[in-house]
């Protein structure tokens, strides 16, 4: 029924735990999908650990690095399942994610994708705050254009779909995942979950903290592909929202980029 894929590089101080909160999931009918793109560290002997004790695992090797869109995008294509969902290698699922997202999307056919509620912590994980996405097709319609209406090691989607819009853009990088939301919004309704169903692990070498600057110039970039296409509508305050976007992103530290671009997305929402 479920095909989680997750991309792994360098990864084993956490790789452990993302493993094995996928294997206490609930919902048993899945396979487990893990990428390592050529990893240096003891990542790859991990995996192989785990793969051994069960068999939903299916574990690849890159022969060279893809990077992270890449080799997600190479996970996706060898799914089976009806639903796929993405786990990043640092995070961890509550138990009961997969049976959650699934039982809702067995609800909603005309869904194609649900996210739901994460709990943001540290490297240590402790955890800091927590983040809400607009629930229903219409108020995440209204704000797609401000930022992205899912986190994506939360999504789970219909492999039907991604069939029918196609899988990842890598030319959008690192917002390939905000540009294939947009695609997916052309075929069918988007939502989110109000149940926290994942703790997303912020490191100091993820792409977000080390390119801020490219990642909300590729997300304008997204936005202004799908402005006119039908489903969407960019606002005039949507405009002026990126266009001060765009210009602070050209002036400001990374650092304070960073801050902006925190501020933007952990924007609460009821």
């Amino acid at each position: 029924m479920v095909s989680v894929v997750m991309s792994a590089y360098n990864s084993e101080r956490f790789i452990g735990e993302a493993i094995q909160s996928i294997l206490n999931q609930t919902w048993k009918d899945f396979e487990l999908i893990i990428l390592d793109d050529c990893s240096r560290d003891d990542t790859p002997k991990i995996i192989s650990e785990y793969t051994k004790v069960d068999r939903r695992i299916k574990s690849f090797s890159n022969k060279v690095n893809l990077g992270g869109c890449l080799s997600l995008d190479r996970g996706m294509k060898a799914a089976k399942g009806k639903y796929i969902a993405v786990m990043d290698n640092d995070d961890w699922s509550y138990p009961d994610r997969l049976k959650k997202q699934v039982d809702f999307l067995e609800k909603h056919p005309g869904v194609g994708i649900v996210g739901g509620t994460m709990e943001i912590m540290d490297e240590n994980g402790i955890i800091s705050a927590k983040r809400q996405y607009h629930r229903n097709d219409t108020s995440i319609r209204k704000n797609i254009f401000r930022y992205s209406p899912f986190s994506h090691p939360l999504i789970m989607v219909r492999r039907s779909v991604l069939e029918t819009v196609g899988y990842s853009n890598c030319e959008f990088a690192p917002a390939d995942d905000y540009e294939m939301y947009f695609r997916i919004g052309t075929v069918s309704k988007f939502a989110n979950l109000k149940d926290t169903i994942l703790k997303y692990r912020v490191v100091s070498n993820s792409l977000t903290q080390r390119y801020p600057r490219k990642m909300i110039l590729t997300s304008i970039k997204a936005r202004n592909t799908y402005r006119k296409v039908a489903g969407y509508h960019m606002r005039l305050s949507d405009y002026v929202f990126n266009l001060l976007l765009r210009i602070c992103a050209f002036i400001l530290p990374s650092k304070i980029i960073l801050k902006i671009f925190n501020f933007v997305r952990n924007i609460k929402v009821s």
